[in-house]
């Protein structure tokens, strides 16, 4: 009963985010074939996988902020940035800062109480200064382009879209642990 209610429940939530934000970008996720080793990669994929994410950037929202605990008493706060209910990346936030941190640097504190729905607030103000840089990076194991997303002058997210530069790529660990922290 319970899986058939959050089952509606998706479907009912997807259907309302399609009329009210626009068309999605994030389809099912396609068995590939393996690409074979060494084979060359379309430039213009690249171009067009940069204007893709320009496109779904006003469609980004904030997601629920994740506050992790580490067992030395360790704070770190993770920020999803959510697409038509998937999570495409998480933004590192820092509590004493109140602002992100770079990619690849976690923020984490000590002796801090974290409200979630300031920690909210500040990001939906940092989303709207958040820009696409004009520049992709090929990922052959994902078969994927990452286009960096950044705010000030630094890089605070990687948004993965395929290969062909058409679609978005959600990070579907992200996902399911943004599940777990919401429902």
């Amino acid at each position: 009963m319970l899986i058939a209610y959050d089952i509606l429940w998706s479907i009912i939530l997807s259907l309302v985010l399609y009329f009210f934000t626009g068309p999605s970008l994030i389809k099912p996720p396609r068995i590939r074939e393996p690409a074979p080793h060494g084979r060359s990669i379309d430039l213009d994929n690249a171009s067009r996988a940069v204007e893709t994410v320009r496109v779904a950037l006003e469609y980004i929202v904030v997601g629920p902020p994740i506050v992790h605990r580490g067992p030395a008493g360790d704070v770190h706060v993770d920020v999803p940035l959510m697409y038509h209910d998937f999570a495409l990346d998480r933004v590192h936030f820092d509590p004493v800062m109140r602002c992100p941190s770079p990619k690849g640097r976690p923020a984490r504190t000590w002796g801090v109480e974290v409200d979630v729905d300031s920690v909210r607030k500040v990001m939906e103000e940092i989303l709207k200064e958040i820009r696409v840089i004009d520049a992709t990076e090929f990922r052959e194991p994902e078969d994927a382009w990452v286009v960096p997303l950044a705010w000030k002058h630094i890089i605070i997210a990687h948004i993965r879209v395929s290969s062909d530069g058409e679609e978005l790529i959600p990070d579907y660990g992200l996902t399911e642990e943004v599940r777990r922290h919401v429902f």
